[in-house]
């Protein structure tokens, strides 16, 4: 897939939102930089209070910081983030903190793309805690971005037994629908839904039927459905309008066919997430303001020392700076890190415009293998080795 929709997507770093090209300086200390959204969480503030009264119990930690993730994906705000490790700190660094502890540890070092190292963690908790649905579903995520299919399907067959009927096809859909077996994953997948009660109570919540649907909508896409794939993302937005996500899936569909004004329309509220910002200026003039905010926003994000947008950047610097010998260094240097559909495309359109198809041979040669099926990426594929895929 991609990551894994409402639970275990992996979230861009954002830099401040309107950040300008020179460093600003407030004028003074009482000047007001951004108001932060009034949150009504009785949960949350329970959970503060369970933890100021037992500040080092692993369990009122974990509950704290996952629900401080689960703001964060809502909001697509990493400070969320921030405060769910700084929570895990005394743990953060140890060799074998507990399993609760170490899940959340994974799924941070996942959205900073520490792949290797939340696969390690999620050996250790799904070997300590062999019914951890959401361990086998966490594992599962990363392997189908690595490209390991084989495994991914081997952690979505543990996952079966533990969540979901419709939780555990989504997993398997994902994992073999980007290994030659598109058509049948869709179809799978869809007869899970129909037949899926409203008020999924295991792994995910609600959040199983947005994946499922925002999932189906991808795989449309990829077979050349447009109409069908729209249908789909439009009844997931019914449910979960703000999901990051799904609007960048939709947004793209709509970016495809050319109807830039609902691009915007879709992402007018949107612009502070880096993914929606990048759709919000492909869908504007090029000589909207959205282009050097984006510069500046990948800017810091080279200066923290963050590499999780090249796939973002990559496309930046093809469709927007027309700089495609730019785009394909860091559409190749994503490619070493996440192998699902979205980076091939990038990685492939970035050698097309570059008139570079060596530089691709091994992706090629990775997608006969694999045989993912993406009809954009067909086209490509033709462009670049001058014959049928």
């Amino acid at each position: 897939m991609k990551a894994l929709a409402s639970f275990t997507l992996a979230l861009a770093a954002l830099a401040p939102p309107c950040a300008p090209a020179a460093p600003f300086v407030p004028r003074s200390g009482a000047q007001v930089l951004e108001t932060l959204p009034q949150r009504a969480d009785a949960a949350l503030y329970r959970q503060r209070a369970q933890l100021a009264a037992a500040p080092r119990d692993p369990q009122h930690v974990a509950a704290l910081a996952q629900r401080y993730i689960e703001l964060g994906r809502a909001s697509s705000d990493p400070r969320y983030f921030g405060q769910a490790q700084a929570l895990l700190s005394p743990w953060w660094s140890g060799a074998a903190p507990p399993p609760p502890i170490r899940l959340l540890r994974a799924t941070l070092l996942q959205s900073n793309h520490r792949f290797r190292e939340a696969m390690h963690d999620l050996a250790a908790v799904t070997a300590a805690e062999p019914a951890n649905a959401q361990a086998w579903l966490t594992l599962a995520t990363i392997q189908v971005v690595q490209g390991e299919f084989s495994a991914a399907v081997r952690s979505c067959g543990r996952l079966s037994g533990l969540a979901s009927e419709l939780a555990g096809i989504a997993c398997l859909a994902n994992a073999r629908a980007a290994n030659g077996q598109l058509a049948a994953s869709e179809r799978l997948l869809a007869l899970a839904l129909a037949r899926a009660t409203p008020d999924v109570q295991q792994v995910g919540g609600e959040g199983v039927r947005v994946w499922a649907m925002t999932l189906l909508g991808e795989l449309a896409a990829r077979r050349g459905d447009a109409a069908a794939a729209e249908a789909r993302f439009r009844q997931a937005l019914a449910l979960a309008p703000h999901d990051s996500y799904l609007l960048g899936a939709y947004a793209d569909l709509l970016l495809e066919q050319r109807r830039h004004a609902e691009v915007q329309l879709l992402l007018r509220g949107q612009r502070h997430i880096d993914s929606l910002l990048l759709r919000f200026a492909l869908a504007s003039a090029p000589a909207s303001s959205s282009v050097a905010e984006l510069q500046a926003r990948f800017d810091a994000a080279l200066r923290r020392g963050d590499a999780t947008h090249q796939r973002e950047q990559a496309r930046f610097e093809l469709r927007l700076r027309r700089n495609p010998q730019a785009a394909l260094k860091l559409a190749l240097a994503n490619w070493q890190v996440q192998k699902e559909t979205a980076d091939l495309r990038i990685l492939l359109e970035s050698a097309v415009a570059a008139r570079a198809p060596a530089a691709v041979r091994e992706a090629l040669a990775w997608r006969r293998q694999h045989g993912m099926e993406d009809r954009a990426i067909d086209a490509l594929v033709r462009a670049l080795e001058g014959g049928p895929a």
